[in-house]
């Protein structure tokens, strides 16, 4: 949940009122994003 918080600046409330797969969405998509901004970098 601090991984969400920390990229995405919910509050932890908000965050533990997702469904489990709702978290786990959006900790695939902060993958992402980290994936293409590294990759961004390397070029």
């Amino acid at each position: 949940m601090a991984y969400i918080a920390y990229h995405f600046h919910w509050s932890i409330d908000d965050i533990l009122d997702m469904e489990h797969e709702e978290r786990h969405t959006w900790l695939r998509e902060i993958a992402r994003i980290n994936r293409e901004i590294n990759e961004a970098r390397q070029r």
